[in-house]
């Protein structure tokens, strides 16, 4: 058989073009820095707090005394926290989350933006609530907020396990059934909630004042702490700990509420605003935050919308499934309100972990999927 050179090169040469091809690809793609900035989340909720107050600041039919409101001084409320449009009323009841977090990050379910975010469980109070929120689904085994462990693996306890997230996980809440819903038993999460004493903080003596405080503070419920208190307790954690995940229940806005007190529903979420805010500075003043850190907000249910049902939620209370979210961070692009989407709760959880670089919808398939366009890959 004769030697043909261009026989050979013929063949050859397609074989040439795409070693070629993919050694460009490769050396691309390794060359591609990781844009990624993110290296810690704090997720807060507010428990309970209306979407209502959340897109439209304060409710001018609640604002009354003997019609359903509660408001023990009418005129000094509505002097605090009533504006001429529902713009100026949401920045006065919640300054950093609309002139910071919706300006620099997202938000999700305000329904003059046609974008609905609803619950899943169908149960529309807390356990449910924060089950799908911390696990990406509902449970249908959980329809009460008796101090049961949860049976499932909430994301906390799941990254908990990832590497690099070993010991740098906690949660503080003002509802004393946080231990139960994170199971930290079982997943050995610190969980400090409820009027339990704080162990961590920057100097015993501070840290005895603080404990002062949990012990001789006035208990209004007695399940449910002051939030002033979780807050204190979070941030002494954080200053000493420096957690990668930070999970924050407040509980004031749902407790007042079903009592009746439209008034300290206002003040408290107005009050928990600055708690965010001054969170949020304190992280950034720090190297291990600045810039590396992201926020998710969000709720566990809705309420009513009458002068009645405001007051309440559950499967019998309409519109209590009604929820809002928001996420801001270095890798979340600035879009404000969202447009046309249906998101819903059980979605959070995938979100905290995408955040992070974590794939949790694919390891638990029957957890929702990330909130859509939250990162700036999508």
């Amino acid at each position: 058989m004769k030697f043909n050179i261009c026989n050979l090169m013929s063949r050859i040469a397609p074989l040439v073009f795409l070693a070629a091809f993919a050694s460009t690809v490769n050396s691309a793609n390794a060359a591609k820095p990781d844009l990624r900035q993110t290296q810690n989340v704090v997720l807060v909720t507010y428990d309970g707090l209306r979407w209502q107050e959340v897109f439209g600041g304060c409710d001018e039919s609640l604002l009354n005394r003997e019609l359903g409101g509660g408001v023990r001084d009418v005129p000094a409320v509505k002097a605090r926290f009533w504006r001429d449009t529902p713009a100026l009323r949401r920045e006065t009841l919640l300054p950093f989350f609309w002139k910071t977090i919706a300006v620099r990050g997202q938000v999700f379910g305000d329904p003059d933006h046609n974008c609905r975010a609803r619950v899943t469980n169908g149960h529309n109070f807390s356990y449910p609530g924060y089950n799908e929120i911390l696990t990406g689904h509902a449970d249908v085994a959980i329809d009460s907020n008796d101090k049961k462990p949860n049976r499932n693996v909430t994301v906390l306890e799941w990254l908990h396990a990832r590497p690099g997230f070993d010991g740098r996980v906690a949660a503080f809440g003002s509802w004393d059934v946080f231990p139960y819903i994170i199971n930290s038993h079982r997943s050995g999460i610190p969980v400090n909630a409820g009027w339990m004493p704080f162990d961590v903080g920057t100097d015993p003596v501070r840290l005895a004042a603080l404990n002062d405080a949990v012990r001789d503070s006035m208990r209004v419920w007695e399940n449910v702490r002051d939030d002033g208190l979780t807050f204190l307790g979070a941030i002494e954690y954080v200053k000493v700990k420096r957690p990668r995940v930070l999970y924050i229940s407040f509980g004031e806005t749902d407790d007042w509420a079903h009592d009746g007190r439209y008034d300290q529903v206002l003040a408290s979420a107005r009050r928990t605003d600055e708690f965010i805010e001054r969170l949020w500075d304190i992280m950034q003043s720090l190297p291990e935050y600045a810039g590396k850190t992201s926020l998710v907000l969000t709720t566990d249910h809705g309420r009513g919308d009458t002068r009645v049902e405001w007051k309440n939620h559950g499967k019998e209370t309409a519109g209590s499934d009604r929820i809002w979210m928001a996420v801001m961070g270095p890798d979340t692009p600035a879009r404000g309100c969202r447009n046309d989407l249906d998101v819903t709760q059980n979605q959070v959880a995938a979100t905290v972990a995408q955040l992070l670089g974590e794939d949790y919808h694919s390891a638990v398939p029957k957890a929702g999927a990330p909130l859509p366009g939250v990162l700036n890959e999508e």
